[in-house]
């Protein structure tokens, strides 16, 4: 979650962690990080993380950077904080207004083990969608899992897009 989204909609941060969501930081101010420096990228994941924690309780170890973008700045700054960077691997492109069947149309096909998949909060037709993509997903035989329960925790590189690649 961004820092700003947190500050405007901290029932909303409430609620989706006591539903037992996963909450990550996606950033303070959601800027185009690989312009930052090292220190402005630290700043830009504690606040986020700081503003979780606030409501949560619990300190996110995951960050995933704004627009994708990484490069060896921001994959420092986040790992010498005890951050697992993440990638997603499948694109929704529900930020562009695409209807729930043109996200499941999208990535219907394109799906494999091990998929992050792209979607945001706030967009048109994401929140009303998503009960149909869970279930679709599943009826391919997918399980949904928590991002930490996916990730490499230990024994792996992240390269340049932030992908994490084991050892």
């Amino acid at each position: 979650m961004v820092g700003d989204w947190i500050e405007k909609f901290p029932e909303a941060v409430k609620k989706i962690y006591e539903a037992g969501h996963e909450i990550a930081s996606h950033s303070n101010t959601h800027p185009h990080v690989n312009n930052l420096t090292y220190e402005e990228n630290i700043e830009e994941i504690e606040k986020s993380n700081e503003k979780i924690e606030k409501i949560t309780g619990q300190r996110t170890k995951t960050y995933r950077a704004p627009y994708g973008e990484y490069n060896n700045t921001v994959i420092k700054a986040a790992q010498d904080k005890g951050y697992y960077t993440i990638q997603w691997s499948l694109d929704t492109l529900d930020y562009t207004g695409l209807t729930g069947d043109e996200m499941w149309n999208r990535i219907q096909d394109k799906l494999k083990a091990g998929d992050i998949i792209l979607s945001h909060n706030g967009t048109k037709h994401t929140a009303d969608s998503l009960d149909m993509l869970i279930k679709n997903i599943k009826q391919k035989g997918f399980e949904l899992v928590k991002i930490t329960d996916l990730i490499y925790k230990e024994n792996y590189t992240i390269n340049s897009n932030g992908t994490q690649i084991k050892n």
